[in-house]
């Protein structure tokens, strides 16, 4: 299917492997240009490599997110090596880091690098003339899940923030949605690393899909590469739940 993405100018935080990979390869196979980064030199140069194979223009960089001014700068990098942004995900989080229940971290990854981002993409999504935010939460966020921590409270305050900047930016023809995964798995991911450590909480968890299974990178891939195509051009505002019928609530 034809998305209407071919040399789109995606900018997406966190990008070597899960989701962020995933997402990043599907827009590689529309033809999009892109822009990433990720904390570990060779996974970036590997995945540079494999995007690039696909015939669009990628800049990939090394970083660590540490303190909003560089990240702030990083941004700016990725905008004038693609010449403009389209496109804007924020993927990058602390769960990548194993660190929910950090509230400095999971506050400057997950809140501060959404809003970092808005501030110094917003005029080049404007510019645009089809600008797309697409932001990552979590089903933790929309109902109770293993603990009191910061990652489920700040991944809620993110769905606000989002739907706030959705009826902000419209009138500049910017669009904002939201992705929530349900607990997803991977090789390396956090899930895989439960089904080791506590198998009998992981297939706990298995049994609450109504699908019967964990979800994968690129199930969700799929949601987020939609919302932020021009397919999805009349969608803003929206918390898309990607979860295979784990979380139960009923929303009206």
């Amino acid at each position: 299917m034809d998305l209407g993405l071919k040399d789109r100018r995606v900018i997406l935080t966190g990008g070597s492997r899960g989701i962020g990979r995933a997402t990043l390869e599907l827009f590689a196979a529309e033809g999009a240009h892109l822009a990433f980064f990720s904390r570990r030199a060779e996974q970036v140069a590997e995945t540079v490599q494999a995007l690039a194979a696909k015939g669009v223009k990628v800049f990939g960089e090394p970083f660590d997110f540490t303190d909003t001014a560089a990240y702030r700068a990083w941004l700016d990098r990725a905008v004038a090596a693609l010449g403009g942004c389209d496109i804007f995900v924020h993927n990058v989080s602390s769960s990548g880091m194993g660190a929910t229940q950090d509230w400095e971290k999971t506050f400057l990854l997950d809140i501060r690098g959404a809003v970092d981002g808005i501030e110094v993409l917003t005029p080049h999504l404007a510019a645009s003339g089809a600008g797309s935010v697409v932001f990552l939460s979590s089903t933790a966020a929309v109902e109770t899940f293993i603990m009191p921590q910061a990652f489920n409270a700040l991944k809620a305050a993110l769905i606000t923030y989002a739907k706030q900047l959705a009826q902000a930016l419209g009138p500049k023809g910017i669009r904002v949605n939201v992705v929530t995964p349900g607990p997803i798995k991977f090789p390396g991911g956090n899930w895989s690393m439960i089904e080791q450590a506590m198998p009998d909480f992981y297939k706990a968890t298995e049994a609450g899909f109504a699908l019967g299974r964990f979800g994968t990178p690129e199930d969700v891939a799929r949601a987020i590469v939609f919302l932020a195509s021009p397919a999805a051009g009349y969608v803003t505002g929206t918390n898309l739940v990607v979860d295979g019928g784990f979380t139960k609530r009923v929303q009206f």
